[in-house]
C-alpha cells in the first residue's frame, strides 16, 4: 500500500497561537502582579546577571509563587493553561487542516516548539492536538512542587527540536540520535514537509532552518497589532520566511489558504518522487 507523505505543522505557542504570554492567564495575576511588572522584573534579572531570559522567568516564577505561598505543582500549572486566550479560529483549525490533508492524500502532524512551559500548555484547550509538545519544564521533587528548571529553551534550543522532528524523537533529553547521521529518505519528517509556525525574532532561526532545507516558515502577527504587522512584514521582506498572514484561523483566512496551498505541493513533490522512483 502507497504510504502518504506525513506534514508537519510546528508551532511557537505565545503570540502565535495566543495573543499574549502564558503566564499573563493566572499565574501572574495569582501572584499578585501585573504583566507589565513581571516581565519587568524578569528583565532586570536577566540583564543584573547577564543571564538567559528564559531562565530568569522560571527562577522569577519559582520565586513569587514561594513569596506568596503558592505551590507550583504540575496540575497548578495546568490549571493556569485552562485560561489562556486564543486567536480567532484556534480551536477548529486543527480538525480543518486535519480534514484536508486526510481528502489530499498527506497525514498531518501538530506540534509545538515553544520557550514557554510545557505543563501550562498541557492544561490548553487545545492540548490533545499535538503529536507532541516541546518546551520548557521544571523538575519536580518528591511532593510534586516545582523545585529547579529542568529544561529551559531559549531560540537556539528550539532549532534541535525540529531535528527530533524530523527524525521521530520524542525525547527532550535526548541528545545522541538526534546527532546520528540519517538518510533524508529515511527521515520520518523531512524538512521540506515541515510548515513553521512563529511570530517574531526569536523564531528566526527555526524559521530559516525550515526554509533552508526546503520547508515553508510563516510569520503570523496579531491583527490588532501595527507594530506586530510591521515585524512580521519585515521578517517576509529579509527573506526569512516565505508568508506573513495574520495571527487568525478559520476556515475563510489566509492562513488557511496558505496552508492548503502548501499542502498541495507537498503532495505533488512526493508523488512526483515516487515516479521518479519507479522510472529507475
Amino acid at each position: 500500500m502507497k504510504k502518504k507523505p506525513i506534514v508537519a505543522l510546528i508551532y511557537d505557542f505565545d503570540g502565535t497561537l495566543s495573543p499574549g504570554n502564558m503566564q499573563e492567564f493566572g499565574f501572574i495575576q495569582a501572584v499578585g502582579s501585573t504583566p507589565e511588572e513581571f516581565w519587568r522584573m524578569s528583565d532586570s534579572i536577566a540583564i543584573g546577571q547577564d543571564a538567559s531570559n528564559v531562565l530568569s522567568y522560571m527562577k522569577l516564577m519559582f520565586d513569587e509563587a514561594r513569596r506568596q505561598g503558592i505551590k507550583l505543582r504540575r496540575e497548578d500549572m495546568r490549571r493556569f493553561g485552562a485560561h489562556i486566550k486564543l486567536f480567532d479560529g484556534v480551536r477548529e483549525w486543527f480538525s480543518l487542516v486535519n480534514e484536508y490533508g486526510r481528502t489530499h492524500g498527506v497525514r498531518i502532524e501538530h506540534y509545538i516548539n515553544s520557550s514557554g512551559l510545557k505543563e501550562i500548555i498541557e492544561g490548553s484547550p487545545i492540548a490533545s492536538e499535538f503529536k507532541h509538545i516541546f518546551a520548557g519544564s521544571f523538575i519536580y521533587d518528591e511532593a510534586g512542587e516545582a523545585e529547579w528548571p529542568g529544561i529551559a529553551v531559549d531560540y537556539t534550543a528550539k532549532t534541535q527540536f525540529l531535528f527530533k522532528i524530523s527524525k521521530g524523537i520524542f525525547s527532550s533529553r535526548d541528545n545522541k540520535r538526534v546527532n546520528a547521521s540519517i538518510a533524508d529518505d529515511k527521515k520520518r519528517i523531512p524538512f521540506s514537509h515541515m510548515i513553521y509556525f512563529g511570530d517574531g525574532e526569536t523564531d528566526v532561526p527555526c524559521m530559516k532552518i525550515v526554509g533552508m532545507f526546503g520547508g515553508n516558515s510563516i510569520a503570523v502577527y496579531d491583527p490588532s497589532s501595527d507594530k506586530k504587522r510591521a515585524s512580521a512584514l519585515k521578517l517576509k521582506r529579509q527573506g526569512r520566511v516565505a508568508f506573513a498572514t495574520p495571527a487568525i484561523y478559520t476556515e475563510q483566512s489566509r492562513t488557511f489558504r496558505v496552508v492548503c496551498a502548501i499542502i498541495d505541493k507537498i503532495k505533488a513533490d512526493s508523488e512526483l518522487e515516487r515516479l521518479a522512483r519507479l522510472s529507475d
